[in-house]
């Protein structure tokens, strides 16, 4: 199969003004196959698959579909590595998980600037 046959890589949207945010997305890109697209380098295009208040959580774009918030993370977790899956696929089997995923990361995201700051330590 020829390299033009391939489906390019999922796109993770995020904040670019955020310094957790970025270290998240260039997480994900070092342990998986991502294309990094912030908020302000999207394309009319993209902006135009995106949820209105798309700038309130991050998301991920494929060919075929756009999965945004708690559900774009669980996703591009699950892309990362045989561990990471494994961690998603126990997620998903908790009971209550489809419940938790959006409260727990808007929880996360509402303290983006304590996280930055334990990152900098």
């Amino acid at each position: 199969m020829a390299d033009s046959d391939a489906s390019p890589p999922p796109r993770l949207v995020y904040d670019d003004d955020c310094g957790f945010c970025t270290w998240c997305a260039e997480y994900a890109a070092a342990r998986g196959t991502f294309e990094l697209v912030g908020f302000a380098e999207l394309t009319p295009d993209q902006r135009a698959r995106l949820p209105d208040e798309y700038e309130d959580c991050a998301h991920l774009l494929t060919q075929d579909a756009v999965y945004s918030c708690g559900e774009a993370i669980e996703i591009a977790t699950a892309k990362l590595g045989l561990s990471y899956r494994f961690a998603v696929a126990l997620f998903r089997a908790a009971p209550g998980s489809g419940q938790v995923r959006e409260p727990l990361y808007r929880w996360v995201a509402d303290r983006r600037s304590l996280w930055g700051k334990l990152l900098r330590r």
